[in-house]
């Protein structure tokens, strides 16, 4: 079937978002690929994006973040839709909201094919997103277990992700129905080989345990995209822990916070070698690397490397 030349990818879910895309650019792996950052879009530089290419035949062009195009951009955008080349294709990714309504219904009315990724608030949302995880990674999970793991993991959806995929992994393909044991495993931190094992080394400030648990996860199968995940929502962990009390009670904290007891225990262990500056400095790392192993380095495998090697090497204080 012929692919769509527009795509829009719309709403506030990131985790649904970027898988949106990821599967997007896998079906136009041939095509030549250019990514832009609406937020930060110069009049004049999506122009020069679609304009005929002579080095390649078949083109992707991807514009984040469009809801953050200005006015100017706008303008030039539509201006330019009864001028594409035939073997471009576009796709915009909008965040939802009102902010940019006005270029995203003149997108709608050409037609684009629309993947919807709203925000999962209830319960019932996530148990149904976990029951998909699992049947994607071709593994059946127990109703018990999809409970479990949606108790433990709070409103934390691209967390509830990394999980999916992890547990997925490493349970034992043997075994036909994951249950709830599996999920008390996984938290109880027996799993070896994760991407929470490659966030524990190296928010701990190990580089060298960190690259080899990195190198364990990337054998046993687990996406690197999981790997960042993890190690974003750790440190996501670790800020939200960061600005609670001290000396509240883990139990108390664990609502307000959307964390389980046991994470801001462990939280609280790890804050003392970090500082609100390291965890910017993280974020940021994260950020690249997170870029790099969507396509926009060749090697994104070493540009993980080299990002946890960085924020595990400034947390040692080397």
């Amino acid at each position: 079937m012929a692919l769509n030349p527009m795509l829009l990818i719309h709403g506030g879910e990131s985790v649904l978002a970027d898988r949106a895309l990821a599967e997007a650019l896998a079906l136009r792996a041939d095509f030549e690929r250019t990514i832009l950052d609406g937020a930060g879009l110069e009049l004049g530089r999506f122009g020069e994006a679609v304009a005929p290419s002579l080095f390649a035949d078949k083109r992707v062009l991807v514009l984040k973040d469009l809801q953050d195009v200005t006015s100017e951009v706008q303008e030039e955008i539509e201006s330019l839709f009864d001028q594409l080349d035939p073997n471009l294709h576009l796709i915009f990714i909008h965040k939802g909201g009102v902010k940019g309504k006005g270029l995203l219904d003149k997108i709608k009315k050409r037609k684009p094919e629309v993947i919807t990724c709203e925000p999962m608030k209830k319960a019932a949302d996530k148990e149904e997103f976990v029951r998909e995880e699992f049947a994607r990674h071709g593994r059946k999970i127990s109703s018990g277990a999809v409970t479990a793991l949606v108790d433990a993991t709070g409103s934390d959806t691209r967390e509830l992700a990394a999980a999916c995929s992890q547990i997925a992994f490493d349970t034992n393909a043997g075994k036909a129905v994951i249950d709830e044991d599996d999920i008390a495993k996984y938290y109880q931190g027996r799993i070896e080989a994760t991407g929470f094992d490659v966030a524990d080394a190296t928010l701990a400030g190990n580089p060298t345990a960190a690259l080899v648990a990195l190198r364990n996860a990337i054998d046993s199968g687990t996406d690197p995209v999981m790997i960042v995940s993890a190690l974003t929502s750790s440190i996501r962990t670790l800020a939200k822990v960061s600005g609670a009390p001290r000396n509240a009670n883990a139990f108390q904290l664990a609502g307000s916070l959307g964390l389980a007891p046991w994470q801001i225990d462990k939280a609280r262990r790890q804050l003392s070698k970090w500082s609100p500056a390291l965890i910017a400095f993280s974020v940021q790392e994260l950020a690249k690397a997170d870029v790099a192993i969507k396509g926009a380095e060749a090697d994104p495998l070493y540009a993980l490397e080299r990002s946890i090697v960085s924020i595990a090497t400034k947390v040692s204080g080397r």
